[in-house]
């Protein structure tokens, strides 16, 4: 199989992919930091973008990159001198750079992300050290013209050590006019020596407008209440884009329903559930759903650390069941200890192929125990 007939490993499902997105929304303020940053000539030659999963990092870095591209360093005067700062990192899409980027075939841009595992039947599950090997040959071939030149690494989480200490090179002694854009989700996973290299711009969780024209903008047109939405997501675009394709606002819904029968559990109800989770052909939801307990569990701790449900309702009557079953930090305490046992146990039935049906079951027993205890 070619590597082109492969998936592209930073695409989100369902989604389009950040290059293909025409704008961010939600990420004014590190956009503003950036621009800024670019406009008095203090720009670095390494940012790292961080943030939860699915909020817009690869998105911005594309965004950065385009505008890197198509435009000048401030302090390049032209004919008439210096072009005043830019205001926005916007870059129409017919711009030359724009198009090429949209093919990937921008000279000034490399791509580092997950390439083929060594058969070349799918892709490998870290960025590997053959994939920045290409890094440094495009360093070589591309120094001639005295361009500048763009790097986005998507993601920085996804290197290997081999890979990681390769590319820390590269950070240590960058090449001139050149900027390299690491998208991180989990930025704690990187090199220390990586981190110390970067300059670092952190996105935020989008709220509830922004991630409807968000999903607009994707076209995708989820059903339910968009508040719901964005709290079940948390302000995550790519989470969003998930539950709405798997309809998981319905699925947890019929959760926090089955939930609202403990500790006299609803057992028929629960056999219904757990045949949802064993049905061939329907592992994503599955997943969504082993997921959307641990999102549960989480909130019901958190309830009774803070004393008080979430503001927004991510279901009808999970506010008060949410408080029922959490009313003090006693309760957290141990909605916190199970969530870690139930997502331990969970990762391992899925590794060795459990029967997915037992294991919500058990989980779902584990639950009614820890509320009637």
């Amino acid at each position: 199989m070619s590597e082109s007939a492969l998936p592209e490993p930073d695409r989100a499902e369902g989604a389009p992919h950040p290059r293909e997105t025409a704008q961010l929304f939600g990420q004014g303020a590190a956009e503003a930091e950036f621009l800024d940053a670019f406009a008095t000539g203090r720009m670095h030659h390494g940012w790292l973008l961080t943030g939860a999963q699915g909020i817009g990092k690869a998105t911005l870095a594309w965004r950065i990159a385009r505008f890197l591209l198509a435009h000048q360093a401030p302090e390049e005067d032209g004919l008439f001198g210096a072009p005043p700062p830019p205001e926005s990192l916007d870059v129409a899409p017919d711009h030359p750079v724009a198009r090429r980027m949209q093919a990937l075939s921008e000279p000034g841009l490399f791509l580092l992300r997950r390439g083929p595992n060594d058969k070349g039947d799918r892709l490998a599950q870290e960025i590997r050290v053959v994939e920045v090997r290409k890094l440094a040959n495009f360093f070589a071939l591309s120094s001639a013209d005295g361009g500048r030149r763009v790097v986005i690494v998507d993601a920085a989480d996804e290197l290997n050590m081999q890979a990681a200490n390769a590319l820390l090179k590269m950070l240590e002694e960058p090449p001139a006019r050149t900027v390299m854009l690491l998208v991180a989700h989990q930025p704690a996973r990187l090199l220390p020596t990586i981190r110390s290299r970067c300059r670092t711009l952190r996105l935020s969780p989008l709220s509830a407008p922004d991630m409807a024209r968000a999903l607009e903008q994707a076209g995708i047109m989820p059903e339910g209440d968009p508040a719901a939405l964005a709290e079940l997501a948390g302000g995550s675009v790519g989470a969003a884009v998930r539950l709405a394709t798997l309809d998981g606002l319905a699925l947890y819904a019929e959760w926090v329903a089955l939930m609202e029968s403990l500790p006299r559990l609803d057992r028929s109800r629960a056999l219904r559930l757990a045949d949802t989770a064993a049905t061939r052909g329907a592992e994503a939801r599955r997943d969504l759903l082993f997921a959307l307990i641990d999102l549960f569990l989480a909130r019901l701790a958190r309830t009774g650390a803070t004393g008080a449900p979430p503001n927004v309702e991510a279901a009808p009557g999970e506010a008060a069941l949410l408080a029922r079953l959490a009313p003090d930090t006693f309760r957290a305490r141990r909605w916190a200890t199970l969530s870690d046992e139930v997502g331990a146990r969970v990762r391992h039935g899925l590794s060795v192929n459990l029967d997915p049906a037992a294991l919500l079951l058990d989980t779902v027993f584990r639950i009614n125990e820890t509320a009637g205890g």
